[in-house]
């Protein structure tokens, strides 16, 4: 085989992958907003009109100018009118005088202040305001909240329901968005039966399929699912290459270790490129990732546990990097909820349940079960608590980071 690293740190594992991904960007499409909501937004957005774009009231009540205000006690002011949301009426409010306004209505000239319905009491065809209000009292005055050409959203940004709300509220109609990558998802051997059927005896079902294919549509992507791919070499070449000439990206689970039914590294360095195989890391040890074709292929072990951990670490950045995201995803952090001896010197990933501690932290308690076969033990948790190289022992109470799923 062609020489490429391997046996590298998980770290270095995630460089390598961010900058491949980085030369393999999707393109970009402009979506409504009804269509972009967990997108990355592909160029930054600046304020075409300030925000608000007028001086309004942030409470119902009435609107008049401060200076009216008698000092020391109540202020009996004359109503001259109503100003609603919606159209101002270009009132004109003289000294003495008052208007009654609601929520989000423009202040009339002559008004800078207003005092909310609940504190006021309406007497002889007018208004009588208490004492002690502050001049601009319960206004919003235009551009407080952004100004017209403010940069408001970053290139990168994945898109909240809060960042697409700004941006409707300045009056955009769409935004321009990485396009999602394309994702086929294919698991490996003989051995794989679909849920539903009957087993024969050397027999299992395939789980990493509808593991992998929810992990994607976590991430808001329509995934592709493939027949099983054969321990046949020729017969896997075929459908590989169709799927790399199709995709940005293929996504295998087994067949990727030393053994003899193991064709995926030599395929793929003979029809493509390995940019790594093997990371140090506990489980997922084996996983390999390059490009053939036009697609990036990254193949991960056949162990539901590797399969799981590899994809959260690997396969998050991988989609990331391809639509340039820039939004780090959370870090969390956690005490240990019990002591544990790490006696390898790969980085490992235990499963474990997080909650939190009563106290305003998160606690972890690590799952005995650390297969990575064991598929009971990641359903009955809820994050992989991350143990950097090196053996270690850890104490409970000890802090530890934690990657949710």
């Amino acid at each position: 085989m062609s020489a490429y690293p391997s046996r590298i740190a998980v770290d270095e594992a995630i460089g390598l992958i961010r900058e491949t991904a980085h030369s393999h960007r999707t393109e970009t499409e402009s979506l409504a907003f009804n269509r972009a909501g967990g997108r990355v937004l592909a160029d930054a957005v600046r304020a075409p009109i300030d925000l608000p774009s007028f001086d309004n009231s942030r409470m119902d009540g009435v609107a008049f100018a401060h200076a009216s205000l008698r000092n020391g006690g109540p202020t009996w002011l004359r109503l001259v009118g109503e100003q609603y949301a919606g159209v101002a009426r270009e009132l004109r409010v003289g000294p003495g005088e008052c208007v009654r306004i609601t929520t989000g209505a423009p202040l009339p000239e002559g008004t800078d202040t207003v005092a909310i319905r609940e504190n006021v009491v309406e007497r002889d065809g007018g208004i009588e305001v208490t004492a002690g209000l502050l001049a601009g009292a319960d206004v919003r005055r235009i551009g407080e909240d952004v100004l017209a050409g403010t940069e408001v959203l970053r290139r990168g940004q994945v898109l909240t329901p809060a960042r697409i709300g700004l941006a409707a509220a300045l009056g955009l109609a769409s935004l321009t968005v990485a396009k999602r990558p394309t994702v086929a998802v294919f698991t490996t051997g003989d051995e794989l039966v679909e849920p539903g059927m009957p087993l024969l005896p050397g027999q299992v079902y395939n789980s990493n399929r509808d593991l992998l294919m929810g992990l994607l549509r976590a991430e808001g992507l329509e995934p592709t699912a493939w027949p099983t791919l054969p321990d046949d070499p020729e017969r896997m070449q075929v459908m590989l290459a169709d799927a790399a000439s199709a995709f940005d990206v293929v996504i295998t689970s087994g067949g990727v270790s030393a053994g003899q039914k193991d064709h995926l590294p030599g395929l793929l360095d003979s029809h493509g490129r390995i940019v790594f195989w093997k990371v140090r890391m506990k489980p997922g040890m084996p996983v390999l990732f390059g490009q053939w074709d036009r697609a990036l292929f990254l193949c991960l072990p056949g162990n539901p546990v590797s399969t799981l951990a590899t994809f959260l670490t690997l396969g998050r950045t991988l989609l990331d990097g391809l639509q340039g995201r820039g939004d780090p995803r959370p870090a969390w952090q956690a005490r240990m909820g019990a002591a544990w001896r790490k006696e390898h010197a790969r980085l490992e990933f235990l499963r474990g349940q997080l909650a939190p501690d009563g106290t305003g932290g998160l606690r972890v308690v690590p799952n005995a079960a650390d297969a990575s076969h064991q598929l009971r033990a990641a359903a009955d948790s809820n994050a992989l608590i991350v143990l950097p190289e090196g053996p270690r022992d850890y104490a409970e109470g000890d802090i530890v980071d934690v990657l949710p799923y």
